[in-house]
């Protein structure tokens, strides 16, 4: 299994994973964010994010499926460019009723369907937008509430837990950096749920920016930047603690609020 974290974060989504797959005993490292886009003469179209947890191959096939969907509505057009917000629902619509059939004709062969899929994107007028495809192949779009997705093991073994511990909303959340803070959440389950390993820099961030929607991985000195303040907020962590034991919660949070204020 896995855990991929996907956030909205103010004109985009971005969504970061660990690598590493299992099957029984055996690890290994595994891609499981693929960013969709389309070359041209000069320069590219970025459409889309697709990342997967559960099997293996049904995940290659989703990506594969995603990204054939989005081809085949770009060459319909007479010029390149991102889909609308209807248009980006008839082709999650596609995505959804090609792979509602290839579950259903596996099921009748008696196998068992084990993957969950996302798809990020974002419109050609700026709008993010964030789905979430289940084992049967139905999507849910997840943008709007709750702001985000996470699949994998790694979701009950603490993925979930610490979202909701930091309260996270966007876009109350906006401000932060969500690179970090996805780097921080798959580092901390990578702790204590062994199928997880440690953030090891695979994410992408789709966006809309000066007009145009793009789409790139985190720059090798990005990722060395959040390894280094990840093991810092863990120490932080447990100096809150620590601190609000030996001075009291009341002291502690007046401290906080202080130095928030003053900022």
């Amino acid at each position: 299994m896995t855990l991929i974290v996907a956030l909205v974060w103010g004109p985009g989504v971005l969504v970061s994973a660990d690598s590493r797959a299992s099957g029984g005993l055996v690890f290994h490292e595994e891609r499981k964010v693929y960013p969709i886009y389309a070359p041209l003469d000069e320069g590219e179209v970025d459409l889309a994010i697709a990342a997967g947890a559960g099997d293996a191959a049904l995940v290659k096939q989703g990506f594969r499926l995603i990204e054939t969907v989005f081809k085949s509505w770009l060459e319909g057009l007479d010029e390149p460019r991102n889909p609308s917000s209807q248009e980006v629902e008839e082709i999650v619509g596609e995505v959804e009723r090609r792979l509602m059939a290839r579950y259903r004709g596996l099921r009748e062969m008696g196998l068992e369907v084990d993957a969950s899929l996302l798809l990020a994107t974002v419109t050609g007028d700026g709008e993010p937008r964030l789905y979430v495809f289940d084992s049967r192949g139905l999507a849910e779009p997840v943008h709007e509430n709750p702001g985000y997705a996470l699949l994998g093991r790694g979701v009950v073994t603490g993925g979930l837990l610490l979202l909701r511990l930091l309260d996270y909303r966007p876009p109350r959340a906006w401000d932060w950096d969500l690179g970090l803070l996805s780097a921080f959440i798959i580092d901390v389950v990578s702790e204590v749920d062994p199928s997880v390993s440690p953030f090891l820099g695979e994410s992408y961030f789709i966006r809309y920016e000066n007009g145009r929607v793009t789409l790139g991985p985190l720059k090798e000195e990005a990722y060395a930047e959040y390894k280094d303040k990840t093991a810092k907020r863990k120490e932080l962590f447990k100096l809150l603690w620590t601190a609000a034991e030996e001075v009291g919660e009341e002291e502690v949070e007046k401290i906080l609020r202080e130095a928030l204020t003053s900022v």
